[in-house]
């Protein structure tokens, strides 16, 4: 379980691909205190720690595997060495929740169709796969490359989000571009009610 607010902008330091593809993450978190077996939220697609350990300059990493199912449905099929990732540990007890209930699975892959700015801000405009349209709304909850976003408005088949400079700043979405693929989740309360009204699927 994750929060959706991102605390660290980790690098891809190498891929190594047969079988399940191997990831190796270098971050600035403190690998003295993640667990084998930890989750951590990579651009929203949620990882399990498989090794760890420090390079030669000190800083730290850690391995992570993943299978040609999650290459399939999320922007991980693109990964290369010195991709630049969205980093968040799993939410512990008693954290303080700043976004929204973040699962972690990738429901899908959206497209930017275009960034424009917005007083101080910037919007962006995704075309999310048609089937995940029914579970967007106007202020409601979305998770794009594992960042927690309120969508401003929806419009057809695209909807739209307004990214602060802050966000910009500590996230990839400062060098996203028209064009560019995001990992999307969507709110899986979303979810519950339209299976609970017989509309999923």
């Amino acid at each position: 379980m994750f929060t959706g607010i991102v605390t660290d902008r980790g690098r891809i330091a190498s891929r190594q691909d047969g079988g399940d593809t191997r990831f190796v993450v270098e971050t600035a978190y403190d690998v003295d205190g993640i667990d084998l077996g930890a989750s951590i939220s990579c651009s929203g697609c949620c990882l399990t720690v498989v090794e760890k350990g420090r390079n030669a300059d000190g800083l730290g990493w850690f391995a992570v595997d993943a299978s040609a199912e999650t290459l399939s449905k999320t922007t991980l099929d693109a990964w290369q060495a010195d991709t630049r990732i969205n980093l968040e540990r799993a939410l512990r007890l008693g954290d303080e929740l700043g976004g929204h209930f973040v699962l972690g699975h990738v429901d899908g892959v959206a497209e930017i169709v275009s960034r424009t700015g917005e007083g101080d801000s910037t919007r962006f405009t995704f075309r999310p796969p048609q089937t995940f349209m029914k579970y967007i709304a106007p202020k409601g909850s979305v998770v794009l490359d594992g960042v927690s976003l309120t969508v401003n408005e929806v419009d057809g088949d695209t909807f739209g989000v307004n990214i602060i400079p802050h966000t910009a700043a500590v996230t990839g979405f400062g060098d996203a571009a028209a064009g560019d693929r995001v990992n999307l989740e969507v709110d899986a309360l979303a979810r519950y009610v339209a299976r609970l009204l017989g509309k999923e699927g």
